[in-house]
Parts: C-alpha cells; structure tokens; sequence
C-alpha cells in the first residue's frame, strides 16, 4: 500500500473510493453538475487536490458503465495526474453525440441506457472516473544507430496483427 495525501477543497465532495476489495480503481465523483451538449468537452471539478510520492502517477480511466451506456468519453484517457501536480483534479468529458435531443429540453443522465445521443447532465456526487495508482520508473534513453538488431522485431506495422 502507498500513502496518497489527498485534499478536500470544495464542500460535500466525496472522497474516491474502491467499491469491491480487489478493485485496481478507486471511483472518483464530479464535485459539482455538469451539462454536455453533444460535441461538447468539458472538465468536471473533483474537488480535490493530491500530493503524489515520486516515482508513482495516478491514472485517470474511463467507468465501464459509462463508456457501454453514453457516448461520454475521457478525452484524454488514460489522463496522467504527475507526482509534481498540485491543482485541482479535474476529468475531461467528451459527449460524442451527433445529434441532439433539445426539442425535448430534458437532459440525458448517466443512468441513461442505449447509448442515446443527446444533451447529458452529470451530477454532484456521480461517479465519473476511476483512478489508479501506478509506479512509473524513469528511462534513460541511450542513442544508438539502429534498434533494428536490438531485442526481437514482431515485424509490421499498425494493425499488422490483424483483428
């Protein structure tokens, strides 16, 4: 276990959690709503700050649930919260949607099912995220000619695996 000082800086903000004992994710939570038009990206408030030990990073990972239900995508994901980063976490949403549901002025929400296209409001205390600690060592790149007689080639390129 490595300690991971967290800072509380807005009111009613939930700390993130595990939801199961052998979850590699801790579920993190908007700390605010938060509405996303379709083609909208948007950063949604934690409200919290963290201190890092080196050495380490926290991953910033899509919620299944969300990603099967929603067209609402990390935009950066993985996201990478360095040991260094002392402001505000804060989670960049994309609504992918291509269409709109506005004649109907109703918000889609993350309960949505079937992946509706639409205008989606994400509410204080939803889980939005999941966060994972990761040790990330330090390289030190070595300048060579050729890495071509370097370890083994898999050969190809993209997608040369195939499907």
């Amino acid at each position: 276990m490595v300690d991971v000082y967290v800072e509380v800086i807005r009111e009613g903000v939930k700390l993130p959690f595990y939801a199961n004992p052998y979850d590699a994710g801790m579920d993190v939570c908007a700390a605010e709503d938060a509405i996303i038009e379709p083609g909208q990206t948007v950063i949604i408030p934690t409200g919290l700050k963290f201190a890092i030990p080196e050495g380490y990073e926290i991953q910033v990972r899509p919620r299944s649930g969300i990603s099967l239900r929603t067209p609402l995508r990390l935009a950066n994901s993985p996201g990478t919260i360095d040991a260094g980063y002392r402001d505000e976490l804060g989670i960049i949403v994309h609504n992918s949607s291509i269409t709109s549901n506005s004649k109907s002025r109703e918000y889609l929400s993350l309960d949505s099912k079937g992946n509706q296209q639409g205008t989606y409001i994400v509410r204080k205390g939803e889980r939005i995220a999941q966060l994972v600690l990761a040790e990330v060592p330090r390289m030190n790149l070595i300048l060579v000619d050729s890495v071509k007689d370097i370890g083994s080639d898999r050969g190809g390129g993209f997608g040369s695996t195939g499907i």
